[in-house]
């Protein structure tokens, strides 16, 4: 506690890692907390971010750890459990009770998927079983493939899937909850619905082989999207009276800035665009918000 950070920055992936970067070359002290338990770490390889496709999410966080060391950004690989606004600073307390106190707080916890509750999809969550078909529609490109979740969310995920393949299914596993309009245009984009509930996903390796539906029939599938939804990771953004959008996102201006003063957010727990190029993207501008923030205090 004697210690009194620039900033601390809460969460450690492509967002955090590239705010500490960019606040240590600006000659920033830095405490980097991130307990290792990225959003995609069952994905077999990060895509769409420039010089590093197909990298493995924890090579990344590794890389970019090893690359903060040389500025001397401090990292604690545990996560924070809470934090308040202590008259000018930020007090923020970890999971051992350590407690660290810092001009600025940056949040860039990101999100939780809900993953559907069905048998078996533990097992293929990141090699046949996705959230994100830009992330992975490439891999998955031809093969047939299926839209799983209820009600228009789905059904547009369902329709955006024919970008990758001509074979897709949506999968409601229960009531569809769609509009006769919606039915009409899934069946004339020739995605069949099928409404039938799950009883387990089928396959060896983590390669999916088929869904076997509680009738007793089953479909053929080589790859799931899922759009069932996701939860802010952390609670730290609400503890501290941030405002959310009605999807659930840290509300933030241009610059990260949360509207609570010295409070800033980035990557995906503000955004609908959840692409970790731009997560680091927003990390770094936040990284110059927070920097300008200090020196107008500075000069003061």
């Amino acid at each position: 506690m004697s210690v009194l950070y620039d900033t601390v920055i809460v969460g450690g992936g492509p967002a955090g890692l590239n705010a500490a970067l960019v606040l240590a070359r600006c000659r920033r002290t830095v405490l980097l907390c991130d307990a290792g338990r990225p959003r995609n770490a069952a994905s077999g390889g990060l895509h769409g971010f420039l010089t590093r496709d197909g990298v493995l999410p924890l090579e990344l966080t590794h890389l970019g750890r090893e690359e903060l060391r040389r500025y001397g950004v401090e990292i604690h690989r545990e996560a924070a459990v809470s934090a308040a606004r202590c008259g000018s600073c930020f007090e923020t307390v970890l999971e051992s009770g350590g407690r660290c106190r810092s001009r600025t707080l940056l949040l860039a916890t990101g999100v939780v998927d809900r993953v559907p509750p069905i048998p078996g999809i533990e097992e293929f969550y990141g090699r046949s079983v996705f959230h994100c078909p830009y992330c992975d529609g490439w891999e998955m490109r031809d093969q047939p493939l299926a839209a799983l979740g209820p009600g228009k969310p789905a059904a547009g995920l369902a329709l955006s899937l024919l970008s990758w393949s001509r074979d897709v299914v949506l999968l409601t596993h229960g009531p569809a909850r769609l509009s006769q309009e919606e039915r009409e245009r899934l069946k004339r984009r020739g995605v069949p619905l099928r409404e039938e509930r799950i009883a387990r996903l089928e396959g060896a390796g983590g390669v999916l082989g088929r869904v076997a539906f509680k009738n007793g029939e089953t479909l053929a599938r080589r790859g799931i999207f899922f759009n069932t939804g996701q939860v802010q990771r952390s609670q730290l953004a609400a503890a501290l009276g941030c405002r959310f959008t009605h999807r659930g996102a840290v509300r933030a201006d241009r610059m990260q800035a949360t509207g609570v003063t010295g409070l800033y957010v980035a990557g995906d727990a503000c955004r609908d665009v959840q692409f970790a190029m731009v997560a680091a993207a927003e990390g770094a501008r936040a990284a110059v918000a927070i920097h300008r923030a200090l020196q107008h205090q500075e000069r003061a």
